[in-house]
This record gives structure tokens, sequence and C-alpha cells, in this order.
């Protein structure tokens, strides 16, 4: 029976120590506990972040809103002022278009939004000047009896008219009607109702008066008269309405 011998003791010690020098350990261990952050006295204690102050930055104010100077008390005067006062319009008096027609008590003031693109010296020169034409020929209206005036100065197709009527542009407008005192109104296009203080929301048909300064004028509402020429079945909306205006005019409904 083979004999068993125990291995030499320092050949096994040495043999294990190279296994774990091979295995990249090199360095003796313990199992005993050891603190992972050491600790520090009250001296060397970080002292407390200061609370940071969340104030917040000041925002810049809107602009205030500069009011539109207020118009001349004669009709003359208001024409030239129109023409020429800067401040009405930022400073800008290139392309305003002045009011024409009959200025005193005419029968019919005819307001619109602004000049058409094609006017310089004449409001109304263009295409829509000729449907407004057309309609005076078919209602039995003079056009010499009629003033033609404009909410803007000169063509602006962005202007911001609540802005403006912020800024007092409503208080021009009726000024101008009550300079002429026309026996009747006719207004064309949605963004000078607000101008007189209806309701945006409020049909245009729910204002049939426009009174001002002691004067009640009937009034028309209308269509702009560049989306009547877009549109015919518009036109033969407002036909109908002149009709039930005019006949309520007439007879004192």
């Amino acid at each position: 029976m083979e004999e068993h011998r125990n291995p030499d003791i320092a050949a096994s010690l040495a043999a294990a120590i190279g296994w774990w020098r091979d295995a990249g350990v090199d360095l003796a261990f313990h199992d005993e506990p050891q603190p992972w952050i050491k600790e520090t006295s009250e001296k060397e204690a970080p002292k407390a972040a200061a609370p940071v102050r969340n104030e917040a930055k000041p925002t810049a104010q809107e602009p205030l809103l500069q009011p539109l100077p207020a118009p001349p008390d004669t009709m003359s005067e208001f024409i030239d002022w129109w023409i020429t006062e800067a401040a009405l319009d930022d400073g800008r008096t290139a392309g305003r278009v002045p009011p024409r027609g009959m200025a005193a008590t005419p029968e019919m003031m005819v307001i619109v939004g602004q000049p058409e693109r094609e006017d310089e010296a004449t409001l109304l020169s263009a295409r829509q000047g000729q449907l407004l034409d057309a309609m005076f020929l078919a209602m039995g209206i003079d056009a010499q009896q009629v003033w033609l005036a404009s909410a803007l100065p000169r063509y602006m197709p962005m202007a911001d008219w609540a802005a403006l009527n912020a800024r007092g542009l409503g208080r021009i407008v009726a000024h101008h009607v009550a300079l002429v005192r026309p026996k009747r109104l006719i207004v064309f296009g949605g963004n000078i109702l607000p101008l007189f203080g209806n309701d945006p929301t409020i049909s245009p048909a729910g204002l049939r008066i426009f009174n001002h300064e002691g004067l009640s004028i009937p009034l028309l509402a209308a269509r702009d008269l560049a989306a009547l020429l877009e549109r015919p079945r518009w036109k033969a909306g407002f036909w109908q309405d002149w009709l039930e205006w005019s006949g309520s005019v007439s007879t004192g409904i």
C-alpha cells in the first residue's frame, strides 16, 4: 500500500502566494471594519452654505401707449391736421389721404377702415371706390351729397386696431362724425365698430344708432368693401340690410 506523504508546508504557501500574485493581489487585507468617512472636529467642520435668495428678476415693463392728440374743432383745420399731424401716426405723414365730398350735413357719411393701396390724393380711387359708386347709383343716392372718410389716415394693412383704439382712435373718428353731422352713416369694416364702443362679439346688426355729443344718427354696419368685392353673395346680403335699414329710417322706425 502506497504511503501518503504530507506536502511540504513552505512549498504550499509559496504556491498560494504565487497564485494570488498572478491574480494581481500583492497586498495584505484584513476584515476589521474601517470608517469610510473621517470624523471631523467642530473646528474642522465645513461651514454651512449661505441660503440662496430667490430674488425675482425685474421684468421689462410694457411701453405705455401714448394717447393720440386731440383733433381740431373745425372741418378745415381737421383735414389739415389729419394730413400733417406727426403724432397721429408715430411721426409718419407720407401716404396719407384726406376725406372728400360734401362736409356740411350731407345726406350720407361713409366710413371705411383705411384708404385703398392705390390711393394717392383721392380717397377710394380704385376698385372699392368703383363698387361704392355703383352702390350709390343703385340706392338712388347722389355721390356729391356724400362725405367719404377713413378711420386710418393711410393704407395700413397690418394696423394694430386694439392698440389704436386704446390710444383714442375711436374718439377721433367720433369727433370727425360730429363735425360732419350727417343725416345717415354707413360703416364698412368690422374694425370700426369697436371704436364706437361696440362689443366685437355682438353682431353689427345690434348697433343701429351712432350716439355722440348729443347726436343720434342712424347707422348701418357692413362688411369691408374689399370683402364685398370678393364675395358677390355678401353684396346681396348688404343690399337686403340696406333695404331694411333705409326703410326703417324713412318711416322713422
